[in-house]
């Protein structure tokens, strides 16, 4: 029998990795590895640490439904609040011993003799185990734009996730780049500071009201009663729910947002001009929804600048836009985002007859469920192909596949089996489904995001509700997977 280091190595200490580890330890499964890049766990809230970041999901909901903290202070957590969540659960389940951290995976290879798969680090260390968990998350690659003459810029110039501790923007003239769910964060903390500021923007987010507020202790201690608690997480639940309605079934659903959101702009902007450069011209919701009630002041600030015409080049010490206009800069700060599951993409990961993950997904990433990929036998997905949300939070999702991941290790279990490949063509079937499916959502209606590859395919997001996927992710369909015995 071959020997195993652990029966399950899971990649990634974020909030998906802490997660499966802790549902794998509530099962009674002990023989499993974490192995995380950092010297602490967290994942994105460990890294994102740019002023002003924050969830834009409401703390009840953005928990996992077994270790429901009711003392936020907040009703959006703080990133510092989230990751010293994180932090607390991995301690309070007993998970630190099972980490391996500053431990840097370059690749795994799956063995079909022995049906076991080897996991080599970049300090030359290597772990077999029985299965393999992908939890690197689906943003942690940054997108920074290929801008000509981004070289020669002599200033200071960093993505906003990985945000230069050490810089100061007092007396400064700096650079926005970027306009998204980051930007909308750090440019209100950062503009009273800045000598100057200019936001350049390409396309005018949607963006309504945060309505975030400081929660009351009276309110914290009604929290402690634990059907106080669920009822209050069901409320948030079906309040974000119901979004999927104008997303993801019925775009038309979408003027009756808008109104609000204009609405927020008209209150915050009184400058005509600047309204209308701030005025979205796609369908609420095609590109991500923000939410703030600080940015749009921000922008009205004598010494903040929105400019909307396009980048052509940096020099030693400006930004230069497409009119011939320089801008004279201090510093640029990308607020450009991530590419979805680019961690992922990038990790050489070799299965079946030694294809790897990056020939598999050549025309686009894709898996069963957006959790098993097919020729890549006992390797699952956490957070992957179309199982982002753009409507509630992705703990949800991300406990579906916890029990999804459990159902399949004890599927093993009960047939004797030594691993499970989802058929390619239940795969394929499923995408051709989903992509069908998609076609009658709002990310379809013609805006440009990061939702979409190149090729206009959205291979990010789950088309539906939170609870259908819940549903299909119930229980693993045996005949849909080949047993390799």
């Amino acid at each position: 029998m071959t020997a195993l280091d652990a029966d399950v190595v899971i990649v990634g200490a974020g909030f998906s990795g802490i997660g499966m580890a802790i549902a794998l330890k509530k099962r009674g499964k002990e023989t499993f590895v974490v192995l995380e890049r950092a010297s602490d766990v967290g994942g994105t809230w460990r890294d994102n640490v740019y002023p002003g970041c924050a969830c834009d999901v409401p703390a009840m909901l953005y928990s996992f439904s077994f270790e429901t903290q009711t003392d936020w202070t907040r009703v959006y957590p703080s990133q510092k609040e989230i990751w010293q969540y994180v932090r607390a659960c991995a301690r309070k389940y007993g998970l630190l011993p099972s980490i391996r951290f500053n431990c840097d995976v370059v690749d795994a290879a799956y063995d079909e003799r022995d049906a076991v798969w080897t996991v080599r680090t970049r300090d030359d260390g290597s772990l077999r185990c029985r299965a393999l968990v992908s939890a690197t998350g689906p943003l942690n690659t940054w997108s920074i734009p290929e801008i000509p003459g981004i070289e020669r810029f002599a200033g200071t110039i960093f993505h906003s996730a990985n945000w230069d501790t050490s810089f100061d923007p007092r007396g400064k003239r700096v650079a926005a780049v970027g306009t998204g769910a980051s930007a909308i964060q750090f440019v209100p903390e950062i503009a009273p500071a800045a000598e100057h500021l200019t936001v350049f923007q390409r396309t005018a987010p949607w963006i309504i009201p945060r309505g975030d507020r400081p929660i009351s202790h009276r309110r914290r201690k009604r929290r402690r009663i634990p059907f106080y608690a669920w009822l209050e997480r069901a409320r948030i639940y079906w309040s974000l729910e119901i979004r999927a309605l104008g997303l993801a079934v019925n775009p038309k659903l979408a003027p009756a947002v808008e109104a609000i959101a204009l609405k927020h702009l008209a209150r915050q902007v009184p400058d005509e001009t600047l309204r209308r450069k701030l005025t979205p011209n796609f369908v609420l919701g095609c590109k991500r929804v923000l939410l703030s009630s600080n940015y749009y002041p921000s922008l009205c600030r004598s010494n903040v600048e929105l400019v909307t015409e396009p980048i052509a080049k940096l020099t030693e010490n400006a930004v230069v836009t497409r009119d011939g206009r320089a801008h004279a800069v201090d510093a640029v700060i990308f607020g450009t985002g991530f590419r979805p599951n680019g961690a992922l993409a990038a990790l050489d990961v070799r299965g079946r007859s030694g294809i790897t993950l990056r020939d598999a997904w050549r025309g686009g990433q894709q898996a069963y469920l957006g959790t098993s990929v097919a020729g890549f036998p006992n390797f699952f997905t956490l957070i992957g192909p179309n199982t982002g949300l753009g409507h509630n939070s992705m703990i949800l999702m991300m406990e579906s596949q916890f029990a999804y991941v459990l159902d399949a290790l004890e599927l093993l279990r009960r047939t004797h089996a030594r691993a499970v490949d989802v058929k390619p063509g239940v795969q394929a079937e499923f995408n051709r489904r989903l992509q069908r499916r998609m076609q009658r959502t709002v990310w379809t209606t013609g805006c440009k995001s990061w939702y979409l590859d190149d090729d206009g395919v959205n291979r990010a997001l789950w088309p539906g509700f939170t609870f259908t996927y819940r549903w299909l992710t119930r229980r693993v369909a045996a005949e849909r997977y080949e047993l390799i015995r």
